[in-house]
């Protein structure tokens, strides 16, 4: 099995406004990764990225919802099914994520 390169597995990060609370007052960071990439994968990718130490990663998948097409008569579909990546730096460690290119 092929090493994966680190754009590939860290989609993008999470900005919310509970994920802006999660980074100033734990070190936690949130980022939308690959549906079938690992927690050390993402320990690696993130490592990688930014030059940090990561303490933890936590996932979960997030699961697709019912969308009502706009302009259709009772048409519904769903928003994609996708994983999102919580991961806990060392104390003192932090990411600028203004400079991350997607």
């Amino acid at each position: 099995m092929s090493q994966r390169r680190p754009y590939e597995v860290i989609i993008r990060p999470v900005i919310t406004e509970k994920s802006n609370r999660l980074m100033e007052d734990y070190g936690k960071y949130a980022f939308e990764v690959a549906l079938d990439a690992s927690k050390s994968e993402i320990r690696n990718a993130i490592q990688e990225l930014f030059g940090v130490k990561v303490k933890k990663v936590n996932t979960m998948i997030v699961k697709p919802k019912k969308k009502r097409i706009i302009g259709k008569f009772r048409q519904y579909g769903t928003t994609k099914k996708w994983k999102k990546a919580i991961v806990t730096l060392e104390p003192g460690e932090s990411i600028d994520l203004l400079n991350f290119a997607s």
